[in-house]
């Protein structure tokens, strides 16, 4: 152990003695399950008993308002403005958050110190058994700009209807026909012992979120004994992976306006990045895939941003104007 690493980890044990440490979360039941694998990670890495830490959970603004479209209210800033309070004023000492629910640019004061191995990152059909199953002019429940557009580009009939809440209140109105059919992740399903439900989409013909599938643990940047602790279950792959997708949507100036759909794969120590970009109606958009070795991380990066560059100089307005790439 480094010399470093080991003050590191005094320092924590010392501020176990005074308290358990505390873990920020929303309350729904999906973001609470995460939050107890994050905590037992922690403490089989660190060899800790139950107590050690405490989970805090808070009620998001995303999960309060459902009656409304996330880019009409603040868009996924309502998923962690709760947790960035606390975060910030010490009433928890780190946070747990859905990678794909989080904002593409982070305030400076905090720092993702882990990702937990990516769970399964495809996207479940619920209410029918594949999309060409759909019946005619259906009914689509979803929130996701990029899930209505890739539906209305495969199935322009498809109506699309607006369609929020936790994974519980999503099926609950599809069984009372709020919509005939939607879309939600396998990894929440899993996460919630409902992986059974729905049909998984493949990726090669529906390309999931970025950071789809990723739990990331967030604390304070100015903070390195807090960072050094949760850097033990960081998961380097799947943290390079989704760093990378996060870089292509900041690179585009993505928002919650945005149809992107971005996955970074691994195979043979090769990566390869899938990437696609949607105008609202889906009847346009521009696919893309970029194979990079992976051996140097700012290469990597500096070819996903030309990639994004790339694909909007040969967009159409219809795409372009949901963009707001940063100045050069």
């Amino acid at each position: 152990m480094t010399n470093s690493a080991t003050t590191s980890s005094e320092s924590i044990r010392q501020l176990l003695e005074n308290r358990p440490l505390r873990l920020g979360t929303r309350s729904s039941p999906l973001a609470m399950a995460q939050a107890h694998e994050v905590a037992g990670r922690l403490r089989t890495a660190h060899d800790l008993p139950e107590g050690a830490i405490e989970i805090s959970a808070a009620e998001a603004s995303g999960d309060k308002i459902t009656d409304r479209a996330l880019r009409e209210v603040g868009g996924k800033a309502l998923w962690t403005r709760e947790l960035d309070f606390q975060l910030e004023d010490g009433t928890v000492d780190f946070s747990v958050h859905s990678m794909k629910d989080v904002e593409t640019i982070r305030p400076e004061q905090f720092t993702i110190s882990a990702i937990l191995p990516r769970a399964d990152a495809r996207d479940v059909l619920i209410g029918a058994a594949s999309i060409a199953d759909i019946p005619q002019g259906a009914k689509f429940g979803t929130s996701s700009p990029r899930r209505a557009a890739q539906m209305r580009s495969l199935r322009p009939d498809i109506e699309v209807v607006l369609f929020r809440g936790n994974v519980a209140t999503r099926l609950a109105k599809l069984e009372k026909g709020v919509a005939d059919v939607t879309l939600l992740a396998k990894a929440g399903l899993d996460r919630l012992d409902q992986g059974d439900l729905g049909t998984p989409l493949d990726k090669a013909v529906w390309t999931p979120a970025a950071a789809q599938g990723a739990i990331g643990v967030e604390t304070r940047t100015d903070n390195p004994a807090l960072r050094a602790f949760l850097g033990a279950i960081d998961d380097a792959a799947t943290h390079d992976a989704v760093m990378l997708e996060r870089h292509f949507l900041a690179a585009l100036g993505g928002s919650c306006h945005s149809s992107v759909a971005a996955h970074v794969s691994s195979q043979d120590g090769q990566k390869t990045m899938r990437a696609i970009l949607y105008s609202e109606d889906g009847r346009d958009h521009v696919d893309e895939t970029l194979v990079f070795d992976g051996a140097d991380h700012q290469a990597d990066a500096d070819a996903v941003s030309q990639l994004a560059g790339a694909m909007l100089a040969k967009a159409p307005e219809s795409i372009t104007r949901l963009f707001d790439p940063p100045a050069k």
